[in-house]
């Protein structure tokens, strides 16, 4: 945040706010749902206190020159998450810089003094504590926040698989030596999501926001799709050719759905596939997978089924078809009628030639087992 501020000449509070922001609208555009507290570390550091006062209080931290450091030693079940040749890697000291008043490698900073920069230049975040003033490490606030919000065990905790080995190890040790309780029930880790250069991220420079693909007049529910198509434990290269791929993909699906008949009744046969789907490891591209079969098959589901189904995937299906269902011109209906004409008859070439004519007008073509539909976009 100090580094950030002053790169972009603004307050480290003021850059918190607008990538908040930025944040908030970025979930908007995805469809994913907003959580029901927003909670932010500066606004939580009498709980960070409490909880590493704590942690004192029962013989796990120590001091040093510049701050309060976790004795991992102290807690026998370190590195339960990594497992022995995980564990090993990190004992050799491989995470971060030598620390000469570390006892350990592997013990990590609860609260951070604040250094002299010798020119009497404060930081812009920095707290009083029973320590001495500073700020907190980079785990503790994780532990502190969540437990107040969720309480002291966690039923379900996500994060990427490059948090395994640091900073999700440290949560663990610092919140159950603290509660003396489990700190999470499942953790679930998600792979990277990779580029031609490796891992995409900030910190290797090959990262592409959100606003970029707005820019190019990319659907963001088409992202949303792109990433439904691959188990959140594989890693998934990213290109643009497959996200443009994916946007026809979601073109298609939306398509498909708009033919769809608005029954009353809902497919419980395919409602329990895709939920058995989720219900497996979050099984996404086999719950995606079943819609398809379904919607090509000779008894496609209602467009009810399909909208249940979506609570699911989130990709906006009621909003999107409604988008879609645009007044047709009559000129419009009669080619598709021709062309439905010459399908039925096995005519293809017709066919294909009637849709060309659809395509020139700007409208576009979507074909189902329940019959086609002509739209917009």
């Amino acid at each position: 945040m100090e580094a950030g501020a002053r790169r972009e000449g603004k307050t480290a509070w003021n850059i918190a706010k607008f990538y908040t922001k930025k944040f908030q609208k970025d979930l908007r555009a995805l469809n994913i749902l907003f959580p029901d507290v927003w909670c932010r570390a500066t606004d939580h550091i009498k709980e960070q206190i409490a909880l590493i006062r704590t942690l004192e209080r029962k013989g796990y931290t120590y001091l040093t020159s510049d701050g309060v450091y976790f004795d991992t030693k102290k807690f026998r079940a370190y590195g339960a998450l990594v497992g022995k040749e995980g564990l090993r890697g990190l004992q050799e000291g491989a995470r971060v810089e030598k620390h000469p008043e570390k006892r350990n490698a592997t013990d990590f900073a609860l609260w951070k003094l604040s250094p002299s920069t010798g020119s009497g230049q404060k930081r812009q975040m920095e707290w009083p504590s029973p320590w001495g003033v500073g700020f907190p490490g980079w785990h503790i606030e994780c532990s502190a926040m969540s437990m107040k919000y969720l309480g002291t065990t966690l039923d379900i905790h996500c994060g990427g698989i490059d948090h395994i080995p640091i900073h999700h190890t440290n949560e663990i040790a610092q919140s159950e030596a603290a509660t003396g309780k489990p700190f999470a029930r499942y953790w679930l880790h998600g792979e990277f999501l990779t580029v031609d250069s490796g891992r995409m991220g900030k910190s290797e420079g090959n990262f592409i926001p959100l606003h970029l693909l707005i820019e190019r007049r990319i659907n963001p529910l088409a992202y949303r799709y792109l990433l439904l198509q691959t188990h959140y434990r594989k890693p998934l290269m990213f290109s643009w050719e497959a996200l443009l791929s994916a946007e026809l993909g979601y073109r298609n699906l939306i398509a498909h759905v708009v033919a769809l008949q608005p029954k009353t009744t809902t497919d419980k046969t395919l409602i329990a596939k895709v939920q058995r789907a989720f219900e497996d490891d979050l099984n996404a591209p086999e719950a995606l997978a079943a819609v398809w079969v379904a919607l090509k098959s000779a008894t496609p589901p209602s467009q009810k089924t399909v909208f249940a189904l979506d609570a699911w995937f989130g990709l906006d299906l009621k909003k999107a078809s409604l988008k879609k269902k645009t007044r047709v011109p009559a000129a419009i209906k009669k080619l598709l009628e021709e062309r439905e004409t010459a399908r039925a008859e096995k005519k293809w070439q017709l066919a294909d030639e009637l849709r060309a004519q659809i395509l020139e007008t700007g409208w576009q073509v979507g074909d189902s087992s329940g019959g086609s539909v002509v739209y917009k976009g």
